[in-house]
């Protein structure tokens, strides 16, 4: 329990890592762009993930993580458009839930806590806000792969390279 914090946070900013690594290596446009109409690009993306973590981690042990004030349906409209705009939201909604969860003490976690009036530990809500995090942010590389493709640098082992790089660790 006295490493769950320290380890989830420390995760945490490997997933933001990945958003940010992916968000260098696309063209301001790439940031807009949609596979298809119905799709989120990952403006979208970024706009609900900041609007999610805002709404969940503002004055989260005291009131309900779905806040009045939140609009869940507009976050998936083309609001971003700029990158400056992107990295700003992104750098809102990383603050608040990372501050949040450094704030935190062990003797939280097993405190309850309501999401849309549904009881849960302060653990259970971290870990389904890791899942939901991390799913969006393989979204983002997603896209980003797409739109790079033979381009595209890798943000872990390589295709092709894990004996390389397995021998470069002695793993092997």
């Amino acid at each position: 329990m006295i490493d769950y914090l320290p380890n989830t946070i420390k995760l945490l900013h490997y997933y933001k890592k990945l958003g940010e690594n992916t968000f260098e290596q696309l063209e301001d446009n790439q940031l807009f762009w949609k596979p298809e109409q119905d799709t989120n690009s990952i403006a979208i993306i970024v706009n609900h993930l900041s609007g999610n973590m805002l709404s969940r981690w503002t004055n989260f042990l005291t009131e309900d993580g779905e806040k009045e004030w939140r609009n869940r349906d507009q976050e998936f409209e083309d609001e971003i458009h700029s990158r400056e705009e992107l990295t700003s939201r992104w750098n809102q909604g990383w603050k608040c839930f990372l501050d949040t969860l450094e704030s935190l003490s062990t003797d939280d976690l097993l405190k309850v806590i309501k999401i849309r009036g549904e009881g849960q530990s302060v653990m259970d809500a971290i870990q389904r806000q890791l899942a939901h995090y991390s799913m969006h942010i393989g979204q983002i590389v997603i896209l980003g792969k797409m739109q790079k493709g033979a381009d595209w640098q890798s943000l872990s082992i390589p295709k092709g390279q894990s004996e390389a790089y397995n021998l470069q660790k002695k793993v092997i």
